[in-house]
């Protein structure tokens, strides 16, 4: 059986731009840029503007992130939190990175940024 996508966000010109960042030139900023280059495969909207992101902390160059999925089933429950794990340890500010999986309160589509409620018809 083939794995079916709705979407392949892997052709980058057919990417959602992100939504612009308030204070992007500060620690949380640059932690928040980088989130925003990691995509959902099946959806053309960066985890950050999904919403998926509910909590960064950065404390001693150690960032704890609290994420969730679109689904508690995503077939990408692996490979999303650690692609942004990677994104996220390549700015010189951060050493470790740990994400933590939460699910309540559970994602839903008012959690989107207004950028991404738009290009998906939402709005």
């Amino acid at each position: 059986m083939s794995n079916m996508r709705i979407f392949d966000s892997s052709n980058e010109s057919r990417r959602v731009a992100p939504s612009e960042t308030p204070n992007a030139d500060t620690p949380t900023g640059k932690i928040i840029d980088a989130i925003k280059t990691v995509y959902d495969p099946e959806i053309p909207v960066n985890v950050y503007d999904l919403g998926l992101i509910y909590m960064i902390d950065l404390e001693d160059r150690a960032v704890k992130i609290d994420m969730t999925l679109t689904s508690a089933n995503c077939p990408e429950a692996q490979s999303i939190p650690a692609a942004i794990k990677a994104a996220v340890e390549t700015l010189d500010l951060v050493d470790e990175t740990t994400i933590t999986m939460v699910w309540e309160p559970a994602w839903g589509k008012e959690m989107m940024s207004d950028e991404a409620k738009l290009h998906l018809g939402l709005l």
